[in-house]
């Protein structure tokens, strides 16, 4: 049975990285992009790193350019970025795709694993997504794809996928998941 831990991906430098070196720790796998409506979550995934990675939290941070072309540049300059505008500490890994025929194989299992259930109702920015998506292909709801930037999977230590979130999800909500998933050690 395939685990998240059979997975590697390229970091922004180049290197391969075995997810294998993530066993035991609770990970938040999240697509970004530098030029999004959501960008500004990225100051809440670093204070939660921050807060968290003393206690085995990590973010995967994979950039991507598959939604309105909202992450341009190199990885280097995505790099430079985030850490200039957002003090990004946690690891980011080369810009990828998350849907279609190039999608990185781990996005393929993350998606078998956890289904698209919906945005979050509370958040004005869900209506404007939906009518767009509807625009696009009137059967989204029913795919697993990844439907914007800032989707986020979390895996408890055991490398389970235990929760998916739309970027529409109330960072202070996942917060509190990341925090109980830290706790069922």
């Amino acid at each position: 049975m395939t685990t998240i831990y059979d997975f590697s991906l390229t970091d922004a430098q180049g290197n391969d990285v075995s997810l294998s070196e993530y066993k035991g720790k609770v990970l938040l796998i999240v697509n970004t992009a530098t030029k999004c409506g959501f960008t500004p979550q990225y100051e809440k995934l670093e204070e939660m790193y921050r807060d968290m990675r003393a206690e085995g939290f990590e973010i995967i941070d994979i950039p991507c350019n598959q939604f309105k072309n909202q992450a341009p540049g190199s990885d280097e300059e995505i790099t430079q970025f985030c850490r200039m505008n957002f003090g990004t500490e946690f690891p980011q890994f080369k810009k990828s795709d998350v849907n279609g025929e190039n999608e990185l194989p781990l996005y393929t299992w993350l998606k078998s694993q956890k289904g698209f259930e919906g945005f979050d109702k509370e958040n004005s920015l869900s209506p404007k997504l939906e009518r767009m998506l509807d625009k696009a292909d009137p059967n989204w709801r029913s795919k697993s794809d990844i439907k914007w930037n800032f989707t986020k999977f979390l895996i408890d230590r055991n490398g389970n996928v235990i929760a998916r979130f739309e970027p529409t999800k109330d960072m202070g909500k996942v917060a509190e998941l990341v925090k109980k998933a830290l706790e069922a050690k």
